[in-house]
């Protein structure tokens, strides 16, 4: 055939491009094993080319990433710094994940629309933080029932009841760290009354 050398090229190629996506994102071995459940031995066996590709180790690959899968075939645009992600819709509100690489504590932009004003409440493993970017933002924590605007804050462990909507007559849009093994954000400030250095 004559296109085979072009595809033989095209896998051979596919290894150093597992490595290049992943070292470019800072992921080791082993926090990649942990996303995808493929040992690490393999990871690495793929990506010096002692294995071969498949599309049952590149399909979770590229989830882990949240690339497409077609980055990990073709050269990836690495000088690129923007994130291309798809928003998805998860109970009438948009989610655009703002991170890429798997880690401990993933970042999202979400959209609550303003006909999301029933709580129903819910409980799962992590932490959570609020930020609210614009609108006003209602948080059912427990027993707590509160009202955020814009620049407000809230952190939670998501182990206790918790269910947010709008609280006005728009959307509200928010920034979200989600920690699913419970990591709680750190915030460094500097103390009050303390001179600039």
């Amino acid at each position: 055939m004559s296109d085979q050398p072009e595809i033989t090229r095209a896998l051979a190629g596919i290894g150093p491009r597992l490595k290049a996506v992943r070292t470019h994102r800072n992921v080791t071995l082993a926090a990649l094993s942990a996303a995808t459940g493929i040992s690490k031995s393999t990871l690495s066996r793929l990506e010096s080319g002692q294995r071969k590709a498949s599309l049952e180790l590149l399909l979770p690959i590229a989830m882990a990433h949240q690339v497409p899968l077609d980055e990990l075939i073709t050269a990836p645009k690495i000088a690129d710094p923007r994130v291309h992600t798809t928003p998805r819709k998860v109970n009438g509100a948009t989610f655009m994940p703002l991170t890429r690489q798997p880690c401990p504590l993933q970042a999202f932009k979400m959209i609550i629309p303003p006909e999301r004003t029933e709580p129903d409440p819910r409980v799962h493993e992590g932490n959570e933080w609020l930020y609210v970017l614009s609108g006003r933002l209602r948080l059912v924590l427990g027993e707590h029932d509160v009202v955020l605007g814009p620049g407000e804050a809230a952190e939670f462990d998501t182990r206790q009841p918790h269910w947010f909507g709008s609280a006005g007559r728009g959307p509200v849009e928010i920034l979200s760290l989600f920690g699913s093994q419970g990591e709680r954000m750190h915030l460094r400030a500097k103390p009050k009354g303390r001179s600039a250095e």
